[in-house]
């Protein structure tokens, strides 16, 4: 029990550090955009090639963690992880921040699903359920890198910021690892080719992911030049916009758990995909900075609680182990962020980003109407004989 107490506090830094990371790239986005000279279109694809190197990641972490256990798999990520900022902020020219984002969203995506799936184990382990607070902690790593990204920016420099962020994440991922639990190894002939599930309803899970993550990644990507462009926000208060939606979220996930147990997972994503999609239109039809972040604040409120939900309900599907349902569960979550950003840039060039955002609360809406499918977050542990090589699959 003292193991999986200490592997729930190392998944939690892991978490914290993926979140910081993340957030900390979003006060970086007018920073690259000025500083290659480049349009928001290009900015959007260059964004289109971190989803592109995540998603990649993504669609082969299910078999590397069912070969070599998420705890492997979270430090090689990891590692290269803490390094993906830096190398995108010293890219001197756009080919070069084109293989930058790739190997930054690939580090980025790889470890995001290995979390995932330790979290899932740690919560077996202890018999109860610690997702929501797990992204809690990521959220909190983003408000932290969000609000302080924009301040250090302005007063000290881009590098100087990177060079922080990268030995800070470097530091907390490397005294994490070495207490994650492991899960049990599966047999060898269960990883011997690339393999997917045959159940429907993980796809289905994986759809509310997308639509779901398409609406956050508009956030991180957009958010704070849609105030510093459109509503005149300077870089400082421009950054507050992904630093509330974070904060906000992190309060909530941290609550979440509580909430989930008491309602019901369904019942607690219905009113989260509600308040999310309020606050998204919120913020579409506001007038001023500082409306939208309240705005984005609410949104955050909402979307809290909707992703380690259905993450939960995708690692928790019968008949398959925990990497494998996560693996297509993000990975679709993180095609919301592969396709958004170039379309969202494309269509900010020839309109504003408001109407953008009031649409994207109609994808929210949609995730509303189909929370019935997140029936599996309704956490129950598994028996003590859980092994992660049971039937799921169909060899390619």
């Amino acid at each position: 029990m003292q193991a999986a107490i200490r592997g729930r506090w190392a998944v939690a830094g892991i978490f914290l550090a993926n979140g910081f990371l993340t957030g900390s790239w979003a006060p970086q986005i007018p920073v690259l955009l000025t500083r290659l000279d480049i349009s928001k279109f290009t900015l959007g694809l260059l964004i289109l090639l971190f989803g592109a190197g995540a998603v990649t990641a993504m669609s082969w972490c299910g078999h590397l963690i069912s070969k070599h256990g998420s705890r492997t798999v979270l430090r090689w990520f990891g590692i290269c992880g803490s390094f993906g900022l830096l190398v995108v902020a010293l890219a001197p020219n756009v080919p070069l921040a084109a293989i930058a984002m790739i190997l930054f969203g690939g580090s980025i995506g790889g470890m995001d699903v290995a979390m995932n799936s330790n979290a899932v184990v740690v919560e077996r382990r202890l018999a109860r359920a610690i997702m929501s607070s797990s992204h809690g902690f990521w959220s909190l790593g983003g408000f932290a890198g969000g609000a302080l990204g924009g301040y250090a920016i302005q007063n000290y420099g881009y590098l100087t910021h990177v060079i922080v962020v990268t030995a800070l994440a470097f530091a907390v991922l490397t005294s994490a690892v070495g207490h994650l639990i492991e899960e049990d190894k599966p047999q060898a002939a269960q990883h011997r080719k690339f393999s997917l599930p045959r159940h429907t309803i993980v796809y289905l899970v994986g759809v509310m992911a997308l639509l779901t993550m398409i609406s956050e990644g508009a956030v991180l990507d957009w958010a704070a030049l849609y105030l510093h462009q459109e509503l005149g926000a300077d870089l400082a208060v421009a950054g507050l916009a992904y630093a509330a939606f974070s904060g906000v979220m992190a309060v909530m996930r941290f609550l979440g758990d509580g909430v989930r147990n008491r309602f019901g997972a369904v019942s607690t994503l219905r009113g989260s995909a509600l308040v999310a999609a309020a606050g998204m239109l919120m913020a579409g039809l506001s007038p001023s900075p500082w409306l939208a972040i309240a705005a984005f604040a609410l949104c955050g409120f909402g979307i809290a609680n909707t992703v380690p939900i259905i993450f939960s309900a995708g690692g928790n599907q019968e008949g398959m182990s925990s990497g494998t349902g996560m693996s297509v569960v993000t990975t679709m979550g993180y095609s919301g962020i592969l396709v958004a950003p170039s379309a969202i840039g494309f269509i900010a060039e020839h309109s504003s980003f408001g109407p953008i955002f009031i649409a994207l609360s109609g994808l929210l809406a949609v995730v509303l109407l189909m929370a019935g499918l997140a029936h599996r977050a309704e956490f129950a542990p598994e028996p003590d004989d859980f092994r992660s090589d049971r039937p799921e699959i169909i060899r390619l």
